[in-house]
């Protein structure tokens, strides 16, 4: 391991917990815990973990535990345990995952996976273990839309990944030709990367105040095959960049993160829209796939591959067939610019405009932190256990605002921003 890598691997750290999850002192943090259908951390980013581990002591952490996984564990279960013991679910990992986002500590998650580890077993199985999963933590996602606790999600290689990505035989080169793509992304290979993360939260901030301002009541998305358009809630905001948790901390929730995002009203979506990208959910990868929405509803759609766990997907629960989210991301983004596919919703999510099938954010919208579930559905927000993004943005997408007169601005042009922010005078 070369001294400059550990260099930036140690201000990639630094990152994590200063800027993502902006630790406080006397605070727990728990790792691996935001991926219940493989809660925990593969083992073998042990050494990465051992260092996060090290620098939050050194920040004055309270306590740090880590919850450990092994995917070779949960292939060999798809593999040999019995067809009907796919609803059995670890329970005292959902306790401590609630231990934690009920008392408002830092929670970590690792998304590191092996795409195609999972690729050949039944997805009727996959998404029967993640329905199970799903309804158990329910507490924990609920806590987590209200931002009851500081949480971050980053990335990290795995064996198999990076083969993936870059469609090379496996070598010790190719993970550590991924760590540099990371990195890069995520603003590290900057002399300053902390400072330089200030200056692109601000930049998203400034984008956030301009829509919030505007108000608008629709949005008009247009590009190959996509004609939709897509009713706000009432009272959304824009998010981008950070954001606060209810015990007062501001922090990222993903690195990297490019979008700034927000609410759409779950029975307000008309039209078709068509993934840009392929998407990689749940062990199984999606292609050439689309949506036709009324009244908010899928209620039609088709996949070049993948269909069948599209089927079960929008089986999931009623809200599965709904929108929760609608994010604006620009094609010049440095993940689209990098012209890789991830297979990784944490990165890919961030390389173009894209919708979300599922649960809404209460977050964005007004006061939505303190709505019981009844109220936010009043409200146009979207209730399910599934937030599933996929990709809708391409250097040909159009997004117009349309205001409540029914006048149409443009937001976006051909994959790039249209509006025009002017600078505050001091």
């Amino acid at each position: 391991m070369s001294s400059e890598f550990e260099q930036k691997l140690n201000k990639y750290v630094d990152v994590i917990l200063k800027v993502g999850l902006n630790l406080q002192k006397g605070q727990r943090l728990l790792i691996g815990a935001a991926n219940p259908i493989n809660s925990g951390t593969p083992i073998e980013l042990a050494p990465f973990i051992q260092l996060i581990v090290k620098k939050a002591y050194q920040m004055g952490a309270k306590f740090v535990e880590v919850m450990w996984n092994d995917p070779q564990l949960n292939l060999i279960r798809y593999q040999n345990a019995p067809r009907d013991s796919f609803e059995e679910v670890s329970i005292w990992r959902k306790e401590a995952v609630l231990d934690y986002s009920s008392k408002g500590d830092a929670i970590l998650a690792i998304a590191a996976q092996d795409p195609e580890l999972f690729i050949e077993q039944d997805p009727g199985l996959i998404m029967t273990q993640a329905q199970a999963t799903s309804i158990l933590y329910k507490p924990v996602m609920d806590l987590l839309v209200k931002n009851n606790m500081n949480w971050l999600m980053v990335a990290a290689p795995v064996n198999g990944w990076a083969e993936k990505i870059f469609n090379e035989p496996p070598s010790d080169k190719i993970k550590d030709k991924l760590w540099e793509r990371i990195f890069q992304i995520c603003r590290v290979d900057q002399i300053d990367p902390i400072s330089a993360w200030r200056d692109h939260i601000n930049s998203l901030k400034t984008k956030c105040d301009y829509l919030n301002e505007k108000q608008y009541e629709a949005l008009k998305i247009t590009g190959p095959g996509t004609d939709l358009t897509l009713g706000l809630a009432k009272n959304y905001i824009w998010g981008g960049g950070n954001i606060k948790s209810q015990n007062g901390i501001t922090f990222v929730p993903n690195l990297p993160t490019e979008e700034v995002f927000t609410i759409p009203d779950k029975n307000n979506a008309e039209g078709t829209v068509k993934a840009t990208k392929p998407l990689f959910f749940g062990g199984t990868i999606i292609e050439d796939f689309s949506f036709t929405f009324s009244n908010g509803k899928v209620i039609e759609y088709n996949a070049g591959k993948g269909k069948e766990f599209l089927d079960n997907l929008l089986n999931y629960d009623e809200g599965a067939k709904y929108l929760g989210e609608i994010a604006l991301v620009p094609h010049s983004s440095p993940i689209s610019q990098s012209g890789l596919l991830f297979y990784n919703a944490l990165i890919d999510e961030n390389a173009s405009c894209h919708i979300a099938l599922g649960s809404g954010y209460k977050f964005c919208i007004e006061n939505g932190e303190k709505m019981s579930d009844e109220e936010f559905a009043k409200g146009g927000g979207n209730l399910s256990m599934l937030h599933m993004d996929f990709m809708i943005g391409s250097q040909e997408t159009n997004i117009d605002g349309i205001k409540e007169d029914e006048s149409v601005e443009p937001i976006m042009i051909n994959g790039e921003w249209a509006i025009h922010i002017s600078k505050k005078e001091d």
